[in-house]
């Protein structure tokens, strides 16, 4: 009888338990050798309304909290061989409402006044007086540059007006302020691959990607007509990283026998002698005699150098030729304006933001005020709705208004949405938009992951540096000049681990301070240990502090 038993016992183990011990297998070879992905994926049509995937009616889902309840099983067939630590930012559609007329406005004409648009120009005032009503002119004005106007044609008239009454001083009969004005300027890449690039508030010259690269670059200006004009001035707003290079590296070139387009080279340029001391911030010149280009017709240009071993950083925020006249604190405003058919009327229901606008909402650094603008981590829903109850205090059910931006994603564009006040609060109305959602594999299953990947730029390196000097002179001085951090063992300008941690902590401090706990970061950084490389570093930020992964 035992036989017989036993013989069941073995026979049960053959026929029931070859599934389980495959099973198990498998777990352990997938626990031994997980494939670790790191990917992104943009969901298609198909994705969304086959029933054997999403099985959705339409291609997009309703809210956030529905992409993070139906995309793990679905990430889960996509990538079954994925294991711990895999990530996957997946791309898809949000529905966020209908935002219908706001493409009107931030795709409407723009004319910016100019020096001889305003009133007191005969006085050297190049702005509204404070005591002045822009709508009592612009009306004029628009009519007079804006020539065949049709009916119903939107136009946008930015202009200045002073916040104090103007004294005798200097006034600006040309001024280009970056990145707004970037657009405006040829940028001709002589040697190398960089180029002039827009930054938040300025244009920047740079040779350095992963290391140093030789490059030569020029960013030359529209035509500047300086017909007329006598004892003139020249102002720049500049900040100077030399990182081991010197200042001859760039120069303030002009000519007066240019022409837009043509071959720089068959041009005379003249070296125009300005400061170019290394300096922490943006630094603003004295005003340079410029009188050499009385009654001239002139192209200012930027010239950026650099070699393979360095590569210094030039940002220019703005630059003006200036002549005595009237000088005071402006601001930067705007209005909108339809032509009715017969003239142009200020337009109803529409408000531009104002650089004070951008100021009251924050002037640090992730704030509105700091590059006058909004960006993808500087949302606009974050400050508008509080923005615009203050303004409004007595909103009533149902207001509207439209709120027009300027937004910078790798350049300043405008943007908008409509607002509408209800149940108490301003709520804005956007269409169906792309976004993303990151996910990560843990513990066996996909979940949302908040983990930000961020790379160094220039900028991060001159902070380390400059919270760490006195605390690591060597490794300080090295990143100084190289613009990475110093990996090998031993050496005297080593960054260890705790030490790149430090300096982790200040980049991601001033990138964003209002990190929540729990945030997570991989950060790429440019590292020597030999040779030019990066190296990630995952952290995140737990009891206020970031701290390794």
């Amino acid at each position: 009888m035992k036989k017989i038993v036993y013989l069941f016992i073995v026979l049960g183990i053959i026929i029931t338990g070859c599934n389980p011990i495959e099973d198990i297998n498998n777990e352990i070879d997938a626990e031994a050798n997980p494939i670790v992905g790191n990917v992104d994926y943009t969901l298609v049509e198909d994705d969304y309304l086959n029933e054997d995937l999403l099985n959705l009616d339409v291609t997009y889902f309703e809210t956030v909290d529905a992409a993070k309840l139906a995309l793990p099983a679905f990430l889960s067939d996509l990538y079954p061989t994925y294991g711990q630590g895999s990530t996957v930012n997946v791309g898809y559609n949000l529905f966020v409402g209908d935002a219908e007329g706001v493409s009107d406005f931030i795709t409407s004409d723009t004319y910016n006044l100019q020096n001889a648009d305003y009133p007191g120009f005969a006085d050297v005032i190049f702005a509204f007086n404070v005591d002045e009503t822009p709508e009592d002119f612009l009306p004029a004005i628009l009519d007079a540059q804006i020539t065949t106007p049709v009916a119903d044609q939107i136009a946008l008239a930015t202009f200045r007006q002073y916040t104090e009454t103007p004294v005798v001083g200097f006034s600006n009969i040309y001024e280009a302020v970056f990145p707004t004005n970037f657009g405006d300027f040829e940028n001709i890449d002589i040697a190398g691959p960089q180029g002039w690039t827009e930054g938040p508030d300025n244009a920047q010259g740079s040779g350095f990607a992963g290391g140093a690269v030789a490059n030569e670059d020029w960013l030359i200006s529209p035509e500047i007509n300086l017909a007329g004009e006598s004892d003139l001035k020249f102002q720049i707003t500049q900040r100077v990283s030399l990182f081991g290079g010197t200042a001859d590296q760039f120069d303030v070139m002009v000519s007066t026998n240019y022409t837009t387009g043509s071959d720089l080279s068959t041009a005379t340029w003249t070296a125009f002698d300005i400061d170019k001391t290394e300096s922490g911030d943006f630094v603003t010149s004295d005003n340079y005699d410029f009188s050499a280009y009385d009654g001239e017709t002139i192209h200012v240009a930027f010239k950026y150098t650099s070699t393979d071993i360095v590569s210094p950083r030039w940002r220019i925020q703005s630059f003006s030729i200036r002549i005595a006249g009237a000088e005071g604190n402006t601001e930067n405003l705007g209005e909108y304006y339809t032509y009715s058919g017969s003239e142009w009327e200020l337009t109803d229901g529409v408000y531009y933001l104002s650089s004070a606008d951008y100021d009251s909402m924050g002037e640090n650094n992730g704030q509105p005020g700091r590059f006058d603008n909004f960006s993808n981590s500087v949302v606009p829903e974050n400050y508008l709705p509080t923005f615009l109850n203050i303004k409004y205090p007595f909103a009533q059910e149902e207001d509207e208004i439209y709120i027009i931006y300027k937004f910078f994603d790798g350049g300043v564009s405008r943007q908008g949405n409509l607002y509408t006040y209800t149940n108490g609060e301003w709520v804005g109305d956007t269409d169906i938009i792309a976004t993303t959602l990151q996910f990560g594999f843990d513990n066996g299953e996909w979940v949302p992951d908040n983990t930000i990947r961020y790379t160094l730029v220039p900028g991060d390196y001159d902070a380390i540096v400059a919270a760490l000097s006195t605390q690591y002179p060597d490794p300080t001085s090295s990143m100084s000049n190289f613009g990475n951090f110093e990996r090998r063992v031993g050496n005297a300008a080593e960054w260890t681990n705790p030490m790149v941690l430090e300096a982790l902590n200040i980049v991601l401090n001033n990138l964003n301070p209002s990190a929540e706990e729990a945030q997570k970061y991989i950060v790429t950084v440019a590292i020597y240990n030999g040779s030019t490389g990066t190296e990630d570093f995952a952290v995140i930020k737990e009891g206020g502090v970031w701290v390794y992964q």
